[in-house]
């Protein structure tokens, strides 16, 4: 039975990546740590399929969004920087991802996929997770989809809102409104 992670410190991870300028460097969770950020890490399947770019576009669309609360983004695959490079460079209209505003990362040997708990082994690919981390490296918040189902963008600004409050959100909770009282 694998063991769970919310609630414990999250595997620290430093990975190559394309960063938003299109050149290539690293990210790392003890970045965003010492920078005193939360981070929202999202793991997809593959460069160049279908689902995918609808959810890194999505995310990059609304990136301030999640900048005003303070928080990085990093989007992660198995694939190589450099696949990833090729599939930023293609135009959103051709399938592409075109300009990105975060930093997408290569977990090519797979480590950090399989970490996270949700590597497909077989296929050397990694399921639709989403994991939410905050800036003392706590593990807050983590899903997981079918590979067939994208994620929403307003949900994950909700829950990094949510746990923000440091409060207790009810279902159906929405920034502005009041946490319970205990």
């Amino acid at each position: 039975m694998p063991e769970r992670m919310v609630g414990k410190q999250a595997p620290r991870f430093e990975m190559e990546a394309v960063l938003p300028n299109k050149e290539f460097g690293k990210v790392s969770l003890e970045e965003n740590m010492k920078n005193d950020k939360w981070t929202v890490l999202f793991f997809y399947p593959m460069d160049f399929t279908f689902v995918c770019p609808t959810e890194i576009t999505a995310l990059s669309d609304r990136f301030d969004e999640f900048e005003d609360l303070d928080a990085e983004v990093v989007g992660v695959s198995t694939d190589t920087i450099h696949t990833h490079l090729a599939w930023i460079n293609t135009p959103r209209e051709d399938n592409g991802l075109g300009d990105l505003k975060y930093a997408l990362a290569a977990d090519h040997n797979q480590e950090v996929t399989r970490k996270y708990g949700i590597l497909i082994e077989e296929e050397g690919v990694a399921l639709r997770g989403l994991f939410i981390i905050n800036p003392e490296g706590e593990l807050q918040y983590s899903v997981v989809n079918h590979n067939n189902i994208g994620r929403d963008v307003d949900e994950t600004l909700r829950v990094l809102q949510a746990l923000q409050t440091g409060g207790l959100c009810p279902a159906n909770w929405k920034p502005g409104q009041d946490t319970l009282k205990v």
